[in-house]
């Protein structure tokens, strides 16, 4: 029997055992766990050196090692996480609505687990224990599969995350890491139909192209970063250059940082002459109606069409001067990934116009697209943003690892 369909036996077996936990007992191991994670950072620090240590060793680029890099700070985080988790209310059991049927019949909707979740992600080990956190507090099992480059630091949540549990009555297999790393593994993952209800890929455009085109499972896709934010013409100079300058290089290498300024063509000139020194650590690429104006400057280069529409994940900003609300709206849509969408601007109709117009999973107004995050949405985590429309949208919580089923009572009715 090859690992993966071990686990996802052990994990059908986890999820029935899941069903009896109460929420007491939910809590009680996410606090033990998070208690855990401060307790043994020095070793969790440790086998993430290791991680490290191979990934310098391959030549990955700095911002898949800062996806990769585990420290205190983000231990600490993740500890916070899993406690905040511990605190919110248990989403199982939670009554959706109910009524009387005429032949008397009571008809309840409740909330219910999705089941075995099976998460596919790169670099990032902060996820295994997001993903594990959540998915015990809305009572599903879950099978990890990481990358090869983030394996260490991986195993070392997931034993401590197992062990810990084990103390309070966690089932076995409730949460599995797939430690195989042959690209045959996942092959097998995708396609375990009635051993795995849905798959939510996390990671490289790559990765979840070949999730989506070869799962047979149902999949929940959590899509690129490709995030926007245009200045208005009303716009705050000051304001627009704090938040950019947050949104672009306070974490480059996460998908909720901004990849694309578009600017009115109003204030462009004032905008950049500000932004070309604040940012002077980031790579400027200027469409060709601005690029003129502000080519003598080290850090500025001019843009190619490819450049609308990446996801850098690095020090690098494309720039678009526009003409106006219309041509920005237009071209988010047509060049975004559906993540997250920003309009710095003091006029109300044009920020309630972007709002509506725009097609994305969040949208915001005069902040930085960096709020998207399932910890800053008030979540304690999340197990990915997701940039589809059905089931789910956005930063995922315990609400969206739920589904319903229908609870009917009666007393010898028949139609």
């Amino acid at each position: 029997m090859s690992e993966i369909l071990n686990l996802a036996k052990q994990a059908n077996l986890a999820k029935q055992e899941l069903k009896s936990l109460k929420t007491t007992c939910k809590n009680e191991i996410l606090n033990a766990v998070a208690n855990e994670l401060m307790a043994k950072k020095e070793w969790i620090i440790k086998q993430n050196s290791k991680d490290i240590k191979a990934g310098l060793d391959s030549g990955l680029s700095e911002a898949l090692l800062d996806r990769l890099r585990l420290n205190d700070a983000r231990i600490a985080t993740m500890a916070q996480g899993v406690a905040q988790v511990a605190s919110l209310g248990d989403p199982i059991g939670e009554m959706l609505g109910g009524w009387k049927h005429q032949n008397g019949l009571s008809i309840q909707k409740v909330r219910v687990p999705l089941g075995v979740i099976g998460v596919i992600y790169e670099s990032r080990p902060n996820v295994s224990i997001d993903v594990a956190t959540l998915a015990l507090k809305s009572q599903n099992a879950v099978i990890l599969r990481g990358s090869a480059s983030a394996l260490h630091s991986n195993i070392a949540l997931c034993e401590l995350f197992n062990e810990t549990g084990a103390k309070f009555g966690l089932p076995k297999g409730a949460v599995a890491l797939l430690k195989d790393s042959e690209r045959a593994s996942v092959n097998e993952m995708i396609r375990l139909n009635g051993l795995i209800d849905v798959l939510i890929p996390r990671g490289g455009k790559g990765l979840k192209e070949f999730i989506v085109q070869n799962a047979t499972i149902p999949v929940i896709e959590t899509g690129a970063g490709v995030c926007h934010i245009f200045i208005d013409e009303s716009a705050s100079v000051s304001e627009a250059v704090k938040i950019i300058k947050n949104a672009k290089t306070q974490r480059p290498s996460v998908c909720n940082a901004v990849e694309c300024v578009l600017m009115h063509e109003k204030i462009a000139d004032k905008m950049m002459s500000e932004l070309v020194g604040e940012l002077s650590d980031v790579e400027l690429r200027l469409d060709e109606k601005i690029y003129d104006n502000f080519s003598g400057h080290k850090n500025v280069k001019k843009a190619e069409s490819s450049d609308f529409g990446a996801e850098f994940l690095d020090m690098i900003l494309a720039v678009k001067v526009v003409s106006g609300l219309d041509e920005a709206i237009n071209h988010i849509n047509a060049h975004s990934s559906g993540h997250s969408d920003a309009i710095l601007s003091k006029n109300y109709e044009n920020v309630e116009k972007f709002l509506n117009a725009v097609d994305s999973a969040v949208v915001y107004a005069n902040a930085s697209t960096r709020f998207s995050d399932g910890g800053e949405f008030g979540f304690g985590g999340e197990i990915g943003i997701s940039t589809q429309k059905l089931h789910a949208r956005g930063p995922m919580g315990l609400r969206e690892l739920t589904t319903y089923k229908y609870i009917v009572r009666g007393e010898g009715q028949v139609r």
